[in-house]
């Protein structure tokens, strides 16, 4: 697990009490709404009302054109073709059009594109057969704003387009009757920030005569769903959608989501039970199988079919973690047979075979442990790799990609995520390309971040406080589930929890205890020991046992404390500089009396079985890192222990003489030219 930099959320106290008089709301409330940057009257107003103020769909500029357009087609009884996409916003967006127009008495059908064999979007084969099948109208649904070759085929066939998406849009708009999308400039909208379900909800909505809450009933649902999976900010329209739909699916669910409501045993679903539950499962079906088969199950009315099609999505994403798992044990082979592979700025990593279904999430987890923008590659038979690559904030991979667009057959993303398409054999190019990138474009990697809302004594830490931050639910992108630090705590107990798969702490501060669990971390993964101090950053909430409520505590993440986290970044980053550039400082050099302090640790030890991150918060600042990793060198070539991601002591060793050893030869050398230059 990566060593997060915490940022701690500043607010206008002066601010959050005048909030907490206007709007009559508990002052903790006011505080984190003005961290969150939610000052002004107006925001803070809409945010906390519970009315919902539908945007008028024809602000979305050719909303009046796509209406018309698919009216017509119904009116004249023409085949329509409903284009989707195989993750969970595609689905819900296919399934949400499909099902209006059907009510509509259209003569419709739905194609979704095989993840595995055809890949995202609109293509020419797909396309072909469409048309095969009779359609005259195609109307994409989280996809399409990028096909601009696919759209003059559609067209040389003689068939129309209706483009809906909510992807940023190229240089050049693809050949429609329509295109809707959120970013156009020419949209005369305040919030733009809409996934492909509600851009498609925005659709019906514009097409429909009735009353607009007829359809609100209907599909919320479905447009909550696809939000939440979407990870669009749950702000302004999208915010009042995941609210009612949430109220739809606890109190009165659609036939397909009743066996998901039967799993709560009495407790209401929040985005996040969406989020981490029902959403993978959804998205399982276009990962592993067919994504069809996950929209013929939101639409189903037989309630047999659904508890049937439900426990097959349970499968398909069990069958997914074992694929994700069986991928990334291989990839933690393949770092420990070459540890230099996550040494780089960006990680790189390539294996025969990886499903690419599941790489992207695979890429998160090395991310996640590595805290360094990761790319994982699948490499078929044919010897063509797909990758997909995660990001942390302010590197944008999307950029460095593009500035390696020599070694790729094809690429696009975003900031924070992408896709990428070469050849096997320039998978070492590429590799050295964006880290030379990486290196000449960034003097300082950015770090991996996690915002903590604030500073709060354990005292504070339960039911009350989970009652009181309800108000700001439902929770996910740019309103997330509030994360508090606690500090300076001492670890009293250590246990396993689910055989082992999850961990227990108990802490202490002052005569108060917490018992708190971090799950997918299992004891002996965790550098942590009894009698430690640390700092915790923990989501809190209420569980339902017996008919009586209890606090549950997650640990998000925990670290030692006193650490120095500017120092430890700028340390890193210096020794990174020499080892990619040669770049020479004077924070290098472990001198005799360092490295003593060092061998003596891991004599007193035994050893050490954590990473060199977790051995330099141990030492708190009796090494700087680069000292500490040079000494680690160092200590290998003498021949005092051995290092392959854990540290062994070796035994019968004679008196040997460091200064001898290449790594600090080489050092001292570059630091004496550095001198005279």
């Amino acid at each position: 697990m990566a060593h997060k930099k915490w940022v701690v959320r500043e607010a206008d106290k002066e601010r959050a009490t005048v909030l907490s008089e206007k709007f009559n709301i508990d002052p903790f409330i006011a505080y984190m709404l003005t961290a969150r940057g939610m000052g002004d009257d107006l925001t803070v107003s809409k945010f906390l009302s519970d009315s919902f103020e539908t945007v008028s769909p024809f602000k979305f500029a050719d909303m009046e054109e796509a209406a018309f357009t698919v009216g017509d087609a119904i009116d004249y009884g023409e085949k329509i073709c409903v284009y989707g996409d195989y993750d969970c916003d595609g689905v819900t967006s296919t399934a949400l059009l499909l099902s209006f127009l059907r009510r509509e008495g259209a003569d419709v059908f739905a194609y979704i594109p095989d993840r595995e064999g055809e890949g995202y979007g609109l293509n020419k084969d797909a396309i072909t057969k469409i048309h095969e099948d009779g359609a005259e109208l195609i109307i994409t649904v989280d996809n399409g704003i990028s096909s601009v070759e696919e759209a003059e085929y559609i067209y040389s066939l003689g068939m129309r387009l209706v483009v809906t998406d909510h992807h940023q849009l190229g240089d050049v708009m693809p050949r429609a009757e329509a295109v809707v999308n959120p970013h156009r400039e020419d949209n005369d909208l305040d919030f733009r920030e809409y996934c492909g379900v509600g851009v498609a909800f925005k659709l019906i909505c514009a097409m429909y005569e009735g009353d607009i809450s007829e359809l609100v009933d209907e599909y919320i649902d479905l447009v909550t769903i696809g939000t939440i999976a979407d990870v669009v900010p749950l702000l302004g329209e999208n915010r009042a959608f995941v609210k009612l739909g949430l109220d739809r699916i606890n109190n009165s669910p659609r036939k397909s989501l009743v066996p998901f409501r039967n799993t709560a045993s009495g407790k209401k679903f929040t985005s996040n039970d969406i989020a981490f539950q029902l959403c993978p499962r959804i998205n399982a079906m276009g990962r592993m199988g067919s994504a069809m088969e996950a929209v013929d199950f939101l639409l189903s009315e037989d309630e047999a079919e659904c508890e049937k099609m439900y426990e097959l999505l349970t499968q398909q994403n069990s069958k997914r973690q074992n694929v994700e798992k069986e991928i990334l044990d291989a990839i933690e082979q393949q770092i420990s047979d070459n540890p230099k592979l996550v040494s780089e700025r960006v990680i790189v990593i390539a294996g025969d075979g990886y499903h690419h279904g599941v790489i992207g999430i695979v890429a998160s987890h090395i991310l996640e442990r590595y805290g360094k923008p990761a790319f994982v590659i699948g490499i078929d038979d044919d010897g063509v790799a797909r990758g997909s690559a995660r990001s942390v904030a302010g590197f944008n991979i999307h950029e460095a990609i593009s500035a390696c667009s020599g070694d790729l057959i094809k690429f696009g993303g975003h900031p924070l995520a992408a896709g990428i398409t070469l050849n096997a054999d320039k998978v070492d190019d590429f590799r050295q390309h964006i880290n030379e990138f990486a290196y000449n474009n960034y003097d300082i990697m950015p770090p991996q971040e996690l915002v903590i809302d604030c500073k709060l004594s354990p005292f504070y830490i339960n039911t009350e406080l989970v009652d009181n931050i309800a108000q700001l639910e439902p929770y996910g992108a740019e309103n997330p589930s509030p994360v508090f630090g606690v500090y300076n705590m001492t670890v009293t107990e250590i246990s396993p929890l689910s055989e082992g798969r999850h961990t227990r702490f108990e802490l202490e501060k002052k005569g108060k205890r917490m018992k708190a669990a971090m799950f997918s971390h299992s004891p002996e993964s965790l550098p942590i020991r009894v009698g430690d101090r640390v700092n915790a950053a923990v989501r809190v909430s209420k569980n339902l046992y017996n008919g009586k409520e209890y606090l549950s505590v997650h640990i998000a993440d925990i670290c030692l404390a006193g650490i120095d986290d500017d120092k430890y970044f700028k340390e890193k980053n210096d020794y990174e500089l020499y080892r990619a550039k040669g770049t020479v400082c004077g924070t290098l050099y472990p001198d005799r009396d360092v490295c003593a302090c060092i061998y003596k640790y891991l004599r007193a030890c035994g050893g050490y079985d954590y990473s060199l991150d977790d051995l330099y918060f141990r030492l708190q600042s009796k090494a700087t890192y680069g000292q500490l990793v040079i000494a680690i060198k160092a200590f290998v070539q003498a021949g005092l222990i051995d290092y392959s991601g854990k540290i062994t002591l070796k035994t019968n060793t004679g008196k040997v003489d460091l200064d001898s050893v290449p790594v600090l030869r080489t050092l001292k050398g570059k630091m004496l030219s550095e001198q005279r230059n």
